[in-house]
């Protein structure tokens, strides 16, 4: 059962997205035309899904320890240092040209040739990263 449960999380995530039209780059785009024909859809798709998780954050941290796993992950710091800033300027650079996130470009990859060149290029960049820096875990 253990292993079904990121499968079935990733599925319902990516029906999300389909349904509410995030995986077509131009409701994306349309969102950051802040001056053009803005598009409020993500904004209402982000804040449903605030929605949805807070209540089960709460009542997930009010538990001594997680269901499947023996503490909380959660991250010990909050540095903003040069990797973050540069990462997070990629991220919404490749975000805005394209109108795709890592998410939906998995789920359109289905639908898309333009997501599935794009979702190569995620690949290599997640697999380019894992080869060049030092892992910083103890376990």
């Amino acid at each position: 059962m253990k292993p079904l449960i990121p499968l079935l999380c990733g599925l319902i995530f990516g029906i999300g997205l389909t349904l509410s039209g995030m995986t077509q780059p131009a409701k994306v785009i349309g969102f950051l035309d802040l001056f053009g024909r803005w598009d409020p859809t993500l904004a209402c798709v982000m804040g449903g899904a605030i929605l949805v998780h807070l209540p089960v954050r709460r009542w997930a941290f009010k538990r001594s320890a997680p269901l499947y796993a023996s503490t909380f992950e959660t991250p010990i710091h909050g540095r903003i240092d040069g990797r973050l800033i540069i990462g997070a300027g990629l991220f919404g650079i490749g975000w805005g040209l394209a109108g795709y996130c890592p998410g939906p470009v998995v789920t359109a990859f289905l639908f898309s040739n333009d997501a599935s060149v794009l979702l190569l290029g995620l690949v290599a960049g997640m697999s380019l990263y894992q080869i060049t820096q030092p892992r910083t875990d103890t376990t």
